[in-house]
């Protein structure tokens, strides 16, 4: 017996380090864009996915780690306020998720798609991929922070294999394979850069093997609060996707059991804890869906396995220190079709859900949702503004609620 559960957990954690090898690479590139530590990214992952086990009752299948949505807003906040104050906007989104949740159990989860239906979603996700657009492309042409840090030609050469190898696995690769186009796409820019010798392994060799995780507590700050917010507004609802998707894998219906206000609950705990102690928000990963659909695995130990295996690795220095290694151009290159791809999603919350754009009250709110969070649109409030994503989903909430179905509005 004793031999059979040895046996058992080798199984389980080697499945849990396939799981943690499908996240890795858009777990980590999340803190790499925006100024936040990987390491202390991979330690959030961890503890953010145990949070969601504990919640939900050891029930559902899935993998928490860093979240797209909010990288305008991180970005933005750490330029603006610095990490710690935009640690604390990060945490009250999370705050949010919970909630969220309260009200999903008191009252039922039709009065948040009321509230946050579609056709306001939708042209938000298209917002959080397009305003991401210019980083893309800076960083494909060799530039970080406005300077030119690789020679346009050799960046261009970085940029367009990472992004061709991303494609190609993207679109024709098999199995295991075409669920970590990202990591591949950067695995084969890296060698194609260490080739040209255009990497910097000092910080490499000097970092040690133990190092602990730069955690950062944050620091009260009402304006990031304000700006950050309202961006949890459409990662919570594609949260309910996440879920559909992973019970049509499994074949059993999380909603009713643990129930999603379960689920959300779980998901905000982690990001509060996680944006408490200095990593990015946390969200369930549909690349980990697909892992569990290829392999027909759905034991939730084997997420407790990957958890504990990103704890591992977050104490590992050199990983970090590999990590911050990569060229600009190489995460540029994979940038562009991620990037590209988040705003697809927006749109395919329109198509999926049938959004008449024919009805001019639906035309209305994503014309206007998608031209004042592209264009910047904000609002003074004393000494700090209302402006970009958080902004944009706020009007795009008040004017799905404020236009009768009936009304027509006249070009």
């Amino acid at each position: 017996m004793d031999i059979e559960r040895v046996t058992t957990g080798i199984k389980r954690m080697f499945q849990g380090v396939q799981i943690l090898f499908v996240a890795f690479g858009a777990l980590v590139i999340v803190p790499l864009l925006t100024g936040l530590d990987p390491n202390v990214a991979l330690f959030t992952a961890g503890i953010g996915t145990l949070i969601f086990q504990v919640v939900t009752r050891m029930k559902v299948p899935i993998f928490l780690a860093s979240s797209f949505a909010f990288i305008p807003a991180i970005s933005y906040g750490v330029a603006t306020w610095g990490i710690p104050s935009t640690l604390c906007g990060l945490a009250a989104a999370g705050l949010l998720y919970v909630v969220l949740s309260v009200v999903i159990r008191v009252f039922g989860i039709e009065v948040v798609t009321r509230i946050f239906p579609p056709v306001v979603v939708g042209p938000v996700i298209c917002i959080i991929g397009l305003s991401l657009a210019p980083v893309a492309v800076g960083m494909a042409l060799g530039m970080d922070g406005g300077v030119q840090v690789v020679p346009v030609e050799t960046a261009l050469i970085l940029a367009g294999v990472s992004l061709l190898t991303t494609l190609v696995i993207f679109t024709f690769g098999k199995g295991w394979l075409k669920l970590i186009p990202i990591l591949c796409g950067i695995a084969v820019g890296y060698a194609l850069s260490a080739a040209l010798g255009i990497i910097n392994y000092t910080k490499i060799v000097e970092e040690a093997w133990f190092s602990i995780p730069a955690f950062t507590l944050p620091e009260w700050n009402l304006a990031a609060i304000l700006f950050i917010v309202p961006v949890a507004i459409a990662p919570a609802i594609e949260h309910f996707g996440d879920i559909l998707a992973i019970g049509s894998v499994t074949g059993k219906n999380y909603l009713e059991d643990p129930g999603v206000h379960r689920t959300m609950l779980g998901d905000g705990i982690a990001t509060f804890v996680a944006s408490f102690i200095g990593g990015p928000p946390n969200t369930t990963y549909s690349e980990v869906t697909g892992a569990v659909a290829l392999t027909r695995e759905y034991n939730p130990l084997i997420m407790t396995a990957a958890a504990v295996c990103a704890i591992i690795f977050a104490f590992i220095g050199k990983i970090g220190a590999a990590l911050h290694s990569i060229p600009v151009p190489v995460m540029g290159g994979v940038m562009i079709l991620l990037f590209g791809l988040i705003a697809s999603l927006g749109i395919n919350q329109l198509v999926r859900n049938r959004v008449d754009l024919s009805a001019q009250k639906n035309i209305v709110i994503v014309s206007i949702i998608l031209v004042t969070g592209i264009g910047g649109l904000f609002i003074p409030i004393g000494d700090f503004k209302l402006a970009g994503i958080g902004l944009a989903a706020i009007i795009g909430v008040l004017l799905n609620l404020a236009i009768p179905e009936t009304q027509e509005v006249k070009a």
